[in-house]
């Protein structure tokens, strides 16, 4: 259980100018993320309105990277509150979700325009990762005993 102090501090430090200053970064991040999703989406509908070939793991796909980058930004809001497990969860999807889409994307079968607007939404939600995983973040969201 944690001691009044511990939370005190804990919560003290979380709200320091320059960790919030680092979650607007990481939110923008995100947004930016789910703006490229969103792109990627709308560019699958009008590909298949206009008669050109679209696979159901395509629409699978665009839309998945789309809920993520959803889910992510209301993770990366509740980490911004001092919510540790929010936190933590923000810095796995940033290091563990680029590396899957682009694995997945280089599996193969996929036309070179998706895997192209895919790998640019893989890069951007993996810059996250380089914002949230500062020292001065980390030590906001001390490891609970």
């Amino acid at each position: 259980m944690e001691t009044s102090t511990h939370t005190t501090s804990a919560a003290a430090h979380i709200a320091h100018p320059r960790n919030q200053l680092t979650f607007r970064r990481a939110r923008l991040i995100v947004a930016a993320y789910g703006a490229l999703s969103a792109v990627v989406l709308l560019t699958v509908v009008v590909r298949a309105l206009t008669g050109h070939t679209v696979s159901s793991f395509m629409w699978g796909r665009s839309g998945g990277v789309l809920a993520s980058a959803a889910v992510t930004y209301w993770l990366t809001a509740v980490a911004a509150q001092g919510k540790r497990w929010a936190y933590v969860r923000v810095r796995v999807i940033s290091v563990v979700v680029p590396i899957a889409i682009v694995a997945v994307d280089i599996i193969g079968g996929l036309p070179g325009w998706f895997v192209a607007m895919q790998v640019v939404c893989a890069l951007t939600i993996g810059a996250t990762a380089f914002v949230v995983n500062g020292s001065d973040v980390r030590a906001a969201f001390p490891k609970q005993r």
